[in-house]
């Protein structure tokens, strides 16, 4: 595993190479957020936005997506995986946010995975891109990244999350989550990727 001093440099040169470390879902708002995180489960970012950039013209509030209805969701949001299903969620968690949170996100941890449709991951998403908390949400390139550059020997995301949060310093803890999507999405990749042309290769432990 990487020492602190390691992970610090390693941070640091990401945060160099990386300029805009942030998500890549379009939004307008924090229910729009919500809605897109909601909809890039299993699915690509690219794919939510090309979907999203005509719904979001018309729906950015849970009253107008009620009133838009669920089949004429799913016209727009089908070309996404589990659409149907994503429907459903998208449909209970607007209501739910109308009935009790005055239709405003819960901008805490224990409200949001209690909206369907949100999870751990999701929660994490929305309380650090739309509260700005030093939260951490694993999806599959950051555990991906995080084992194979020696951030974490967790066996599940639940361990890497606290160990990411534990062991990444503060300067870096709020755009951590993006720096290592967005590292594993484009360079640090599933297949195909070249350690030689990768800018910290010789702080990963891949390269040890």
């Amino acid at each position: 595993m990487l020492n602190n001093k390691q992970i610090k440099d390693l941070f640091g040169i990401l945060t160099e190479t990386i300029k805009d470390p942030e998500t890549e879902l379009q939004f307008s708002n924090n229910y729009t957020l919500t809605v897109a995180v909601i909809l890039s489960a299993q699915a690509k970012d690219v794919m939510v936005n090309i979907a999203t950039e005509p719904l979001f013209k018309i729906v950015d509030t849970p009253e107008k997506m009620l009133l838009l209805g669920e089949e004429k969701l799913i016209e727009y949001i089908k070309i996404i995986g589990l659409y149907k299903n994503k429907a459903k969620n998208i449909m209970l968690m607007s209501q739910q946010l109308i009935d009790k949170h005055n239709s405003i996100i819960p901008d805490n941890f224990e409200d949001l995975i209690q909206l369907a449709g949100v999870g751990r991951k999701t929660a994490n998403v929305i309380l650090n891109v739309a509260f700005k908390q030093d939260t951490m949400a694993v999806d599959t390139h950051v555990f991906r990244v995080s084992r194979r550059m020696g951030l974490s020997a967790g066996k599940d995301v639940l361990q890497v999350e606290k160990d990411l949060l534990e062991k990444i310093p503060n300067p870096y803890r709020n755009s951590a989550h993006h720096l290592l999507i967005l590292h594993g999405r484009y360079t640090c990749k599933a297949k195909g990727f070249d350690c030689t042309t990768c800018l910290v290769n010789k702080i990963c432990e891949r390269n040890f």
